[in-house]
């Protein structure tokens, strides 16, 4: 699905936040496929029984791990990356022997479009479901008893989604947005990190997770930077 629609994937994305493609051939397109294909070498490792210790008590018993799919997985995704953040876990509830419904952002609606149609041409239909829509649709999937949730997203709506998991006991995973710090190291080469730091904080536009918002430095650092800052003017 992901080589041969690579250039409808590109051109969704590009219609919805105006990203060039050429970072969306590298943070989307050659993301999944890498983690695709990490899944398909590990997946034996992955689902093979787990032999554990045992006390003299059970010496004539083989005692192991073993795992089972979970169910039906609900994938809510987000705007900022609409096809990754939707796909990625997909991945893993696709490797795990689960079901899954998804539902992509409706503010990023091309993308959002894109994946309701290819799912269902390149999965099993009664397997795998793509819901679209906004608020309302949202509300009425929370409403359904799932066996995991895995949302992308805000604090805000990361509650809503927890406190409508909690009526069912139903587990979940809360990829959430946040304040994300870098720590700059007394040796660290100026002129690399501030390059690094403007290039991570620009990706996608900002609209990146872990996006760096502020520095955690010595004062020797902060001095060096000052200095730096002065010599170019």
């Amino acid at each position: 699905m992901i080589r041969e629609n690579a250039d409808e994937i590109a051109d969704a994305i590009q219609k919805d936040l105006g990203r060039c493609k050429s970072e969306t051939a590298v943070f989307d397109l050659d993301l999944l496929e890498a983690d695709i294909n990490e899944a398909i070498k590990n997946l034996h490792y992955w689902t093979k029984p787990e032999y554990v210790t045992k006390s003299l008590m059970y010496t004539v018993m083989s005692c192991y791990v073993h795992r089972e799919p979970l169910g039906v997985a609900l994938i809510i995704g987000a705007w900022n990356y609409p096809i990754q953040l939707v796909v990625l876990p997909l991945i893993g509830a696709i490797a795990a022997g689960n079901c899954a419904v998804l539902k992509p952002s409706e503010i990023s609606k091309n993308s959002a479009e894109l994946i309701a149609n290819l799912i269902p041409k390149y999965l099993d239909n009664e397997c795998f479901k793509v819901v679209c829509g906004g608020v309302d649709e949202t509300t009425e999937l929370l409403e359904q008893k799932f066996d995991k949730i895995f949302y992308t997203g805000n604090n805000t709506v990361g509650k809503i989604v927890m406190t409508a998991a909690a009526k069912h006991l139903t587990p979940v995973v809360l990829e959430l947005g946040g304040k994300c710090p870098v720590y700059v190291a007394d040796d660290a080469d100026l002129k690399i990190s501030a390059n690094r730091l403007v290039w991570a904080k620009m990706l996608n536009c900002g609209q990146t997770c872990v996006a760096p918002d502020f520095i955690l430095c010595s004062d020797k650092i902060q001095v060096s930077a000052f200095h730096a800052v002065l010599g170019t003017v």
